[in-house]
């Protein structure tokens, strides 16, 4: 037979159950390890008399009744100290007082048992119990611990367990604490322009991509079966109490990191229900509240519904799935990032394409680094992405692979600063060279980086090292090549001849080009050019898990700073059409599945970044002029970033005016297989 420790441990893990024969043997055994001992007796005995064992309930005395009357004496700046004359507590025919302000309870040393003071054993009040107290001599310290942790009841209970005495103090101090934060909330909601996540996604049904899709999160491959139904102890937001006390509560709905969930209890009810984030500090497995001493409550509103709370939670909680004993671990080992301030890499140039420069990490928030060019005398000619992004590189990457590099006019490195271990980096697929490969002047499809809602014609203007290559966008290239743009070979940003045609997808023609609608076979013949070889081109799709109309986090690559509220509106093979909500069609962007710029519903929340919302609830909720200013402001950065002409292009940085370069995919392996000449519907 398995011991009441062993039990629990098999009771928390995941996939781990306990049989209804089980917890009949050791239900008061157990119940007692999982609910803190200073509130068995609120669930055991909700209606406040005494059972078999001679508990009493010192719930009711802290309930909205009991306390009215002596909460509207206190003042509301200052709780003050309860005069010696209080309003009578009646329990089981027995009445008490508060005897003063500071010795009126006792804490037994043995068994952690609250009670009045009076009532307690021997002269100096210690234990609550004659058997506490021959106990604590016999087995010293130690068993005390052990007892406790256990959370073995004693044998004979104090008078008045809880904190019924100090009912009128807490009362006053609970609705001290309520009124300040209805002030903090009413101040909030009149300054800020909030987005909540849970109501958007309630009040359209929407879907939002599971946390399992984004690899390069939080968690992001170490999820698990976390799904609906499953119970985790939350702290009791509907409590009187001026403690921070728990209850146990059930997912309902997941979304990304969030999660809404339901009170044990409610049943069918959701006037309570609530979102959190799943991640969030104030979320533990059931039976942490055990492990770490925390009470247990139920929530008010309900606390009268069930005779034996007791009971009702092991019948609910048999069979029932948790969180990992140390998933709250997992969480915080998933947000460790090894790159840190200081580090020094090299990264595409934002005003011209073709090259990299030095920069210096200036912060890392969740991964997205931003990044300060070297020169930058006043630290503002910055630029963002992700720790995984194909834009950065280690320093001497250019070098070694024949890519163009603006040399730093900084001789030497600042104090503070150091190169980044090339093996943060991230990976490449290695490709071979030496037989069959892509050759200067060989014509494809790719995104433009400029213009990430579009594929377009493009060419290959030059072969670097270790399966590198420059690519030109045709009709729209400058003369000295200055907007060219490096991708890996195995990039899922460019495809074969024929792929837009085939999946549907609209291609860009080149600018000028004035034969449409826009033939490749035409074209080919019209250049002297051919096309690159299908078979060199990266075919893997994973099984991503994407579909259609999920919500996301994104980062709007034109403006890689900001991350906004997206949906996913198309997905061919790996290829993501990322829509941003409340703004048109012509401002998304192509995306590869496995990009480390797309994040799961609450990610901004997890990691401190602030959120962008959806456009159109911004003109609703806010008609100053301000707002419109910062929209209009938006509109002219995107379409500031839409690819221009030659001259146009020249014209802007010869203003100094600022290009953000971003690849729409990540240049990651798949662990999937597809053909790309599998026709798709839009």
């Amino acid at each position: 037979m398995e011991n009441t420790k062993d039990l629990l441990f098999r009771f928390i893990l995941k996939d781990s159950y306990l049989s209804s024969e089980e917890l009949k043997v050791h239900s008061c055994e157990l119940f007692y390890f999982i609910i803190h001992p200073s509130c068995v007796s609120i669930l055991h005995n909700p209606e406040g008399k005494a059972d078999s064992s001679g508990m009493f309930d010192g719930y009711d005395s802290c309930s909205e009744d009991t306390s009215s009357s002596s909460s509207s004496e206190e003042s509301e700046e200052e709780v003050a100290p309860l005069p010696s004359s209080l309003p009578i507590i009646k329990n089981n025919g027995q009445v008490y007082t508060y005897p003063d302000g500071k010795s009126g309870m006792a804490t037994c040393e043995m068994c952690g048992m609250v009670g009045v003071r009076d009532a307690f054993y021997s002269k100096t009040k210690r234990f609550c119990s004659v058997s506490c107290s021959r106990s604590y001599s016999s087995n010293s310290k130690k068993a005390s611990i052990l007892a406790r942790l256990q959370g073995k009841p004693p044998t004979k209970k104090a008078k008045v367990l809880q904190k019924q005495p100090l009912v009128a103090k807490l009362a006053a101090y609970a609705q001290y604490q309520a009124t300040l934060q209805n002030q903090a909330k009413t101040k909030a909601a009149v300054s800020l322009e909030s987005f909540s996540w849970g109501n958007y996604i309630n009040s359209n049904s929407f879907v939002a991509a599971p946390v399992t899709c984004f690899k390069h999160a939080p968690m992001g491959t170490c999820w698990g079966d976390i799904s609906e139904n499953v119970r985790v102890e939350v702290p009791n937001t509907d409590c009187s109490l001026p403690t921070k006390v728990f209850w146990i509560a059930g997912i309902i709905k997941l979304a990304g990191y969030n999660a809404l969930l339901r009170y044990e209890g409610f049943e069918n009810d959701s006037g309570l229900d609530f979102w959190c984030n799943i991640c969030g500090s104030d979320i533990h497995p059931v039976g942490w509240c055990a492990a770490s001493g925390k009470p247990l409550v139920p929530p008010r509103t309900i606390q009268h519904k069930y005779t034996n709370w007791k009971a009702f939670l092991v019948k609910r909680l048999t069979g029932a799935k948790t969180l990992p004993p140390d998933f709250s671990q997992k969480v915080s080992e998933s947000m460790q990032y090894p790159f840190k301030p200081c580090m020094r890499v090299e990264v595409v140039d934002k005003r011209h394409l073709c090259r990299t420069r030095v920069a210096v990490v200036e912060s890392v928030i969740g991964g997205r680094l931003r990044l300060v060019y070297e020169e930058s005398e006043d630290r503002t000619d910055d630029f963002w992405c992700h720790m995984h992004s194909p834009l950065i590189h280690h320093i001497g990457w250019s070098r070694s692979i024949g890519h163009r590099f603006k040399r730093s006019d900084i001789t030497k490195k600042q104090d503070g600063h150091f190169d980044t271990p090339p093996h943060l980096f991230a990976k490449v697929k290695e490709v071979d060279q030496s037989g069959e490969w892509f050759k200067e002047g060989m014509k494809l499809e790719a995104i433009d980086p400029l213009n990430l809602s579009t594929i377009c014609v493009a060419t290959i203007r030059k072969v670097l090292a270790d399966g590198f290559l420059m690519i030109g966008i045709d009709g729209s290239e400058a003369a000295d090549g200055s907007d060219w743009f490096c991708y890996h070979a195995t990039s899922p940003s460019i495809f074969p001849v024929g792929f837009c045609e085939i999946n549907m997808i609209e291609l860009t023609p080149p600018r000028g080009y004035t034969k449409l609608p826009f033939k490749w076979f035409d074209y080919l013949r019209e250049t002297g050019s051919i096309a690159a070889p299908v078979k060199l081109f990266n075919k893997d799709v994973p099984n991503h898990g994407f579909r259609v109309g999920m919500k996301l986090e994104a980062v709007d690559l034109m403006e890689p700073r900001l991350i906004c509220v997206a949906t996913v509106t198309r997905i061919i093979h790996r290829l993501l059409r990322i829509h941003f909500d409340g703004w048109e069609e012509e401002y998304d962007q192509w995306v590869d599945c496995e990009s480390p710029d797309l994040y799961p519903v609450g990610w901004c929340q997890l990691t401190g970044y602030q959120l962008q919302p959806p456009a159109s609830q911004s003109s609703r909720e806010s008609q100053s002029a301000s707002s419109k200013q910062k929209k209009k402001a938006k509109s002219q950065q995107y379409k500031g970033h839409k690819k221009m002409t030659t001259l146009q292009l020249k014209e802007e940085l010869l203003d100094g005016e600022d290009y953000n370069f971003l690849q729409g995919a990540s240049d990651q392996e798949s662990n999937g297989s597809a053909n790309f000449y599998i026709k798709q519907e839009p």
